[in-house]
């Protein structure tokens, strides 16, 4: 059974589907995609977010404010931790630095990621982080508040082999995407064969970053299949293997999804 570790299933376009989410969810398990995690943008959609996660037992959620929405308000760390404690919340974030759409609020995005890495050492819940052309800003404000008993994931990862193994000594796993399939990312194909296996999420990031060969259309947790055949090329494993072992090492840094 695969693990979509990383969707934003209340930003899917339904209209083409009768506004039923359901079927997504169905036809995910219907490609043995058994569990996915709802990633948070930003505070004012969250309870919507939360409300429609709620309605599925193997859709898990995170909160937080993802750094392209820090302009709209910084979460207060009061409120993240309320967030924290439901049941259904697993994780933080996403959160993170993103220098290359939004440079005018760096300051912002700063305070906002030290927040969430704050909230993570009180709740024990892992941080989902959000990292572009900011990595030696990332990597060092992880050094100074992320808590390395708890860690986390660097998502969506399109940097190279130096930051992905500068977070693993920081307990975070390194997550892909269907980014990986696409022809123009054999740089990145070559992280990912460095990345340990045990170290290693898939993602969609749906609706966003289709994987060949759906690219171009919205993205749905079904297609995190493709992810993890692009990995099982890479690393000379069987598919088999890869879900087994994915789906494992979500477990391990989400334990809140095993435990309750």
């Amino acid at each position: 059974m695969f693990v979509d570790s990383h969707c934003h299933l209340d930003r899917l376009d339904l209209s083409g589907r009768n506004n039923d989410l359901k079927s997504v969810i169905d036809d995910a398990a219907a490609r043995h995609v058994s569990r996915m995690l709802c990633v948070a943008i930003d505070m004012e959609t969250f309870p919507g977010m939360l409300a429609t996660v709620n309605q599925f037992d193997n859709v898990y959620a995170s909160a937080g404010v993802h750094p392209l929405h820090v302009h709209e308000g910084i979460p207060e760390i009061s409120t993240l931790l309320e967030y924290a404690a439901d049941p259904k919340v697993i994780a933080l974030g996403e959160s993170g630095l993103d220098y290359y759409y939004q440079k005018d609020t760096i300051e912002q995005q700063q305070e906002s990621f030290i927040r969430h890495l704050q909230v993570s050492a009180q709740s024990r819940l892992p941080v989902i982080v959000h990292t572009r052309d900011a990595r030696e800003d990332t990597i060092s404000l992880l050094r100074q508040h992320a808590d390395t008993a708890v860690g986390g994931v660097l998502h969506c990862f399109t940097e190279n082999w130096e930051m992905a193994s500068q977070a693993l000594e920081l307990n975070y796993m390194i997550s892909f995407s269907g980014i990986i399939t696409f022809r123009n990312a054999a740089e990145l194909r070559e992280v990912v064969r460095q990345v340990p296996i045990e170290s290693l999420l898939i993602e969609t990031d749906s609706p966003y970053l289709a994987p060949i060969p759906y690219r171009g259309k919205s993205n749905e947790p079904q297609y995190v299949v493709e992810v993890a055949q692009c990995v099982a090329d890479i690393k000379g494993l069987r598919i088999e293997e890869v879900a087994e072992i994915t789906s494992a090492n979500f477990d391990r840094k989400f334990s809140k999804a095993v435990s309750g």
